[in-house]
């Protein structure tokens, strides 16, 4: 029997075409690890009552689909229509029932895939990275003193220590890429609208996108190529392309490739970062890609500073999130009100260690997607990332691809003070609803660090070869061992 710890999924696949493992075998094996591990990580918010079963019927048929047999974790803010719950770790969301799976969760059980479980995810009250009143904290798995980042937490942290073959997070504006690069993993945060967004409880839609958090490159191709097109349920994925993204995975990819690097506020937070990314760059320029200096986004200053983003999240948060309340079935709070309400009521669970200031803000909001402002706060964000943003210099020095540290080393876990300020790679990418892929690439005092390749919108074709071919002569994965405490530089 194939040893299914740090297995690709072009292994588990020829193992299970070839009898050396079954889906239920599979199944259980991840199964036993969650059953082992997750006390210590709060990965896995949820397991599927369902899971042995559903290998079972797979293993009784015949093949689906690319994923056929492999287990995988969905971040618990993903529908599905089954005996698990979609809470986004909120314990008043138990009585929530969707009436049908996410588009994204359908198309990976129409390949093959095994729902394992929800992931524990940072909650929507806030607080560090990770924790949620239903799933508690959590925990990297390479220092369990240390965030592992969030939104996108307990994916991550289930692939990172083998809990699952592969999961899908979401991501806002870090929270795939983020993750990532904390747990030692690939995330792919697509262009927004290349994944359908229906049925997953939303961010901010105009950025919003789900993605695949992986070990390995040709991996998050794999599930990125079941997962993506458009659907007529999210209007946003009207012109996008399916491909098969294994097709433009390249071990040459790097050769005359023109890579820029956006010092100005994307490096210089973290000397860790800095040095594990030159390093990574200095390769990349061995293997022949070309390294530009000189790169910075025109309007990177300007991003997080301009009012605009509060404009746009507070109108679209509550308006999405309002009508996600409203329209999903089952015993829960019907709006932002209600919801905040509920969360006083159980406030020794929802409230222990962080008040609900965004939640109440969200509630006592009157959204208006119509409002002149609103539109105009929306095409100034859009402007400053993109044309103006990543587009503009990009144009100007002819590049392939922009390469920055996704994001400082993992922090300790604070429940009092919660996260330091965010800095890393994914403001510019996820203002601009444009791909990123962040990759492996050091390490620091026993941490694992990455560097992020983002570029225009649909660019993923090129990113994945780049990543790849990065991937491949710059191999920076490791699995946990026993977890330590470390102190990063």
């Amino acid at each position: 029997m194939l040893d299914p710890t740090e297995a690709t999924l072009a292994q588990l696949r020829e193992a299970l075409a070839g009898g050396r493992l079954t889906a239920l075998g599979l199944t259980r094996w991840y199964l036993n690890r969650i059953d082992r591990c997750n006390d210590e990580l709060r990965a896995v918010i949820e397991v599927n009552p369902d899971a042995e079963a559903e290998a079972a019927r797979l293993d009784a048929g015949p093949v689906k689909g690319p994923l056929h047999g492999v287990p995988v974790l969905l971040k618990d803010n993903l529908d599905t229509a089954d005996r698990m719950h979609t809470t986004s770790g909120s314990t008043v969301m138990l009585g929530s029932r969707p009436s049908r799976d996410a588009t994204v969760v359908a198309r990976l059980r129409a390949a093959g895939a095994v729902l394992l479980g929800k992931a524990n995810k940072t909650s929507w009250i806030l607080g560090p990275a990770g924790w949620s009143a239903r799933g508690g904290q959590t925990r990297n798995p390479y220092d369990t003193d240390r965030s592992p980042h969030g939104s996108s937490s307990g994916s991550a942290v289930g692939v990172a220590a083998n809990l699952c073959a592969v999961a899908l997070g979401t991501e806002t504006i870090g929270s795939i890429l983020g993750p990532a690069a904390a747990n030692c993993l690939v995330g792919v945060k697509p262009t927004t609208g290349l994944t359908s967004r229906a049925g997953m409880i939303p961010g901010i839609p105009s950025f919003d996108s789900i993605g695949p958090l992986t070990r390995t490159v040709a991996d998050a191709a794999d599930v990125l190529s079941v997962i993506a097109g458009p659907d007529p349920l999210d209007r946003a994925t009207h012109s996008a392309p399916t491909l098969d993204y294994r097709r433009f995975l390249d071990a040459e990819g790097l050769r005359g490739a023109r890579i820029g690097v956006p010092r100005t506020v994307f490096f210089g937070y973290s000397e860790a970062a800095d040095m594990v990314t030159e390093a990574a760059l200095e390769a990349m320029s061995r293997a022949g890609a070309v390294i530009v200096e000189g790169t910075d986004i025109p309007s990177a200053e300007r991003l997080a500073a301009d009012p605009a983003l509060g404009v746009v999240a507070m109108h679209e948060t509550a308006h999405a999130l309002g009508r996600y309340l409203t329209r999903t079935p089952g015993d829960h709070p019907r709006t932002i009100a209600a919801l905040v309400a509920a969360n006083r009521e159980n406030a020794a669970v929802e409230l222990e260690h962080f008040e609900q200031d965004v939640l109440e803000m969200l509630a006592a909001f009157a959204p208006d997607l119509d409002d002149p402002g609103y539109r105009e706060a929306l095409a100034t964000v859009r402007r400053l990332a993109g044309a103006e943003g990543i587009d503009a210099v990009m144009d100007e020095h002819r590049l392939d691809a922009l390469v920055m540290p996704t994001c400082p080393p993992p922090w300790p876990i604070d429940m009092v003070e919660g996260d330091p300020e965010p800095h890393g790679a994914a403001l510019a990418p996820g203002l601009a609803g444009y791909p990123a892929i962040s990759v492996p690439a050091g390490w620091t005092g026993g941490l694992p660090l990455g560097i992020t390749f983002t570029g225009r919108a649909l660019s993923e074709p090129a990113l994945f070869r780049l990543a790849h071919a990065f991937e491949r002569m710059w191999p920076s994965r490791r699995p946990p061992a026993r977890p330590v405490n470390h102190t990063p530089r």
